[in-house]
């Protein structure tokens, strides 16, 4: 039995690794979890989910592969080091860093060719690690129910009438790009009439003050979601959505929905933008017919973004990880550089020291 170890510092985390755990434990192996700070709340995990605690528990585990949706993991982690990543959107679609190689990682599962094109460019320059076409595990679950994890949200669409349309609002939390302080009276004042029905959530790295905001705003045309790392079924209750440059956007266009954002740092033709909150009712009224030269760009983004709909990427990854293991690849890789500076801000982040 193999077994490997979830890495994780953020909410998000949750759902994008769960269709992988459970693909793993479908093919006889176990997983563990490190939650890393206090953006990674125990609270979220489920009874029969394992949690590491220390270095030397993750150590005695002895995991086979470590699976991260972020930036970086400790190198002292025993186990290949797998980059899953925590998103879709990359330098093209308003978030910078996508492609920068921090020298941590030995596999990179990306998602769609021409993402991975760029990886296997940078893995030549550099040779310290392998690239390998997955798909995002996050999304099996919109195209494969046996992975779905039910949920509270799973038949909202049935709780509200059937000729109200569903907003689904989500926001980033940079401060340069959220759409969130700035909305606060505008989806008031829309939640106050009849139109629309509102279903939000909100990064978890949102300021608690905006949070609260949102919160008092419930009532029967607004509902507040606190579990922000369950939004799938959120995006699937929704008949459109409005967002800003979050890349949850992006995830939300793999359902065939229409979608508007505020003030987004990359517009473009599959979605309708605006620019001033009083234009926001109009607009989501408008995607609402699904216009068609709208609709047919997102359908070619999202192609560009994700190649694959038959809910088998957990299984891909798994497989991309296990033969990396099984060919003894990490041997064929260059020594990756010291960065001594980055590996002692790790340890210190992980307050251990030991050697």
């Amino acid at each position: 039995m193999r077994r490997y170890l979830f890495f994780i510092n953020h909410l998000y985390a949750y759902s994008i690794l769960r269709p992988l755990q459970a693909t793993i434990r479908q093919s006889g192996g176990e997983v563990a979890w490190f939650l890393q700070g206090e953006n990674a709340d125990p609270a979220y995990l489920r009874d029969d989910e394992i949690q590491l605690h220390t270095v030397e528990q993750v150590k005695e585990y002895n995991p086979a592969a470590v699976f991260v949706p972020g930036n970086w993991v400790p190198g002292f982690f025993p186990g290949v080091k797998v980059e899953v990543f925590h998103g879709l959107a990359n330098d093209e679609t308003g978030k910078k860093g996508h492609y920068r190689i921090r020298g941590l990682f030995d596999l990179y599962c990306t998602h769609a060719p021409a993402v991975t094109e760029k990886f296997e460019q940078l893995a030549r320059r550099y040779g310290t690690f392998k690239v390998v076409e997955t798909g995002w595990p996050k999304l099996d679950p919109l195209f494969n129910q046996a992975l779905s994890i039910p949920g509270p949200y799973d038949d909202f669409r049935q709780t509200v009438p059937a000729d109200k349309p569903i907003v689904f609002y989500a926001s980033t939390f940079s401060p340069s790009l959220t759409s969130a302080p700035t909305l606060i009276e505008t989806i008031k004042r829309l939640s106050q009439q009849s139109d629309f029905h509102w279903l939000i959530t909100l990064h978890p790295k949102t300021p608690e003050d905006i949070v609260e905001a949102y919160r008092n705003m419930q009532g029967d045309n607004l509902t507040y979601v606190e579990s922000h790392h369950e939004v799938l079924p959120l995006m699937r209750a929704a008949d459109v959505m409005l967002c800003d440059t979050s890349s949850i956007a992006l995830e939300y266009l793999l359902l065939d929905k229409p979608l508007v954002t505020f003030n987004t740092r990359v517009p473009g033709p599959h979605a309708i933008n605006v620019t001033r909150p009083e234009e926001i009712e109009a607009a989501l009224k408008l995607a609402l017919t699904r216009p068609t030269a709208q609709m047919e760009a997102a359908r070619q983004l999202i192609q560009s973004l994700h190649a694959y709909d038959d809910g088998l990427s957990s299984q891909r990854l798994l497989e991309a990880t296990d033969n990396f293991i099984d060919q003894g690849q990490a041997q064929q890789l260059k020594p990756k550089p010291l960065n001594l500076w980055r590996k002692f801000q790790i340890r210190k982040r992980m307050g251990y020291y030991r050697w």
